[in-house]
């Protein structure tokens, strides 16, 4: 019985048989080339029998066909009502990343609008930063780049900084401790304090603690309390090491295929910055700021950005939504080459229809300015024939077609 059973076993699928199926669907049946090659890859880590390898083949097939949107859809309406109606459902509470315990994360609802309004200045500015191999592979070499990374400013290095009224002077005393952790050079700090006008830097050491002392010189001018408290406030922001807006970074690991990395996680944004750091790898490297990446990475990253964020937004609230509506949102807002809202100051502002316009916000002051121009609204859309109540023309493929009678007389000779 188990001769038998072993002989009627069909035996695994050549690699050759496996491209030759799947691309076979993707030059007849019209099946995008790059997905069938992402799921020859997938495919070819499986067992699969020439039985299975058909079985695939068809219902990939079927797959496709079956998402492929039918002509004169009304697509924008359908994704409208797909994301608004999970958003209704979301809390309001901000909510943590996995992982980043120490950072808070607009999450939810409140990100959702960030990223729908293109909000400039996002409420909680991230960055994911991703190191190269040689970095990544343990903490000890992710610390040198998080070390060029994070913000270290005189405050974190300095026990007190006083005022020395009677010399006019500022004194920082130094923690050698923070110093060395943070792996300080002091000549350079002593170069960068260098740079306030009308003072001069030296360093002492007095009772086996090392200063830096900052002198006032105003040209026979009084040097007066005011005017010592502004320059220490100065003097303890000043940064000294590390990118400038990046106030918080930390290191944690991520897992892909398998195989741990460690990254930095940075509470704060500066892209530009941050991808001219040695060791930082800048083809995964990204932040959670629409505008930044469409400024530093172009239109296109800020289109993948809105939509992955999206995306993640809804399955943190364990919320489905098809990938194709938040396409379709993200296309909407960027196809203009900027990220335009959608709201009244960017593509619900901007359309054609006078009442299409005014059915959304501010109905009245569309209405006046419209009148005011003597614009004139032709009808073209859904809302405004609905507002006049008559049938409206329903789908963004919507087309007419024409049939020219003797091309048609003449081919059928």
């Amino acid at each position: 019985m188990t001769e038998s059973l072993t002989e009627n076993t069909e035996s695994k699928a050549s690699e050759e048989y496996v491209k030759a199926t799947l691309m076979d669907i993707a030059t007849n049946e019209g099946v995008p080339e790059a997905l069938i090659k992402n799921v020859i890859q997938k495919a070819l880590k499986e067992d699969l029998t020439e039985t299975q390898v058909d079985y695939l083949a068809l219902n990939v097939m079927k797959s496709y066909e079956y998402s492929k949107i039918v002509p004169s859809e009304a697509v924008g309406v359908i994704a409208a009502q797909s994301i608004g109606e999970p958003g209704t459902q979301m809390t309001l509470r901000t909510f943590h990343y996995a992982g980043v315990r120490e950072f808070s994360v607009t999450q939810g609802l409140p990100r959702l609008i960030e990223l729908v309004d293109a909000r400039r200045n996002p409420k909680t500015p991230l960055m994911h930063i991703y190191l190269e191999e040689e970095y990544s592979n343990s903490e000890e070499n992710a610390r040198k780049v998080h070390k060029q990374i994070e913000e270290t400013r005189i405050e974190k290095i300095a026990k007190e900084v006083d005022i020395d009224l009677s010399e006019s002077r500022i004194v920082i005393h130094l923690d050698n401790d923070m110093i060395k952790d943070k792996s300080i050079d002091i000549e350079d700090t002593i170069e960068k304090l260098k740079k306030f006008k009308k003072t001069k830097v030296t360093t002492a050491t007095e009772n086996g603690e090392d200063l830096i002392i900052v002198e006032m010189n105003f040209e026979n001018q009084d040097v007066t309390i005011p005017k010592l408290q502004k320059l220490r406030e100065k003097i303890m922001k000043k940064i000294i090491q590390g990118v400038k807006g990046i106030k918080r970074a930390i290191i944690d690991k991520d897992t892909k295929n398998g195989v741990e990395e460690f990254k930095v996680s940075s509470e704060g944004t500066n892209l530009e910055r941050v991808l001219l750091v040695d060791g930082v790898d800048k083809t995964r490297t990204f932040s959670n700021d629409l505008h930044e990446t469409m400024e530093i990475l172009g239109i296109e990253a800020a289109r993948s950005l809105l939509i992955r964020e999206a995306r993640k937004v809804l399955e943190d609230q364990s919320l489905d939504v098809d990938i194709r509506h938040l396409l379709l949102t993200g296309d909407l807002m960027c196809h203009g080459g900027d990220i335009a809202q959608i709201g009244r100051h960017g593509i619900s502002g901007t359309k054609e229809s006078v009442l299409a316009r005014a059915a959304f916000e501010v109905t009245i002051k569309q209405l006046i300015d419209a009148s005011v121009i003597g614009e004139a609204d032709h009808l073209r859309g859904i809302p405004e024939n609905v507002i006049v109540g008559q049938l409206c023309p329903v789908g963004t493929g919507d087309i007419n077609l024409y049939l020219d009678w003797r091309k048609y007389a003449t081919a059928k000779k």
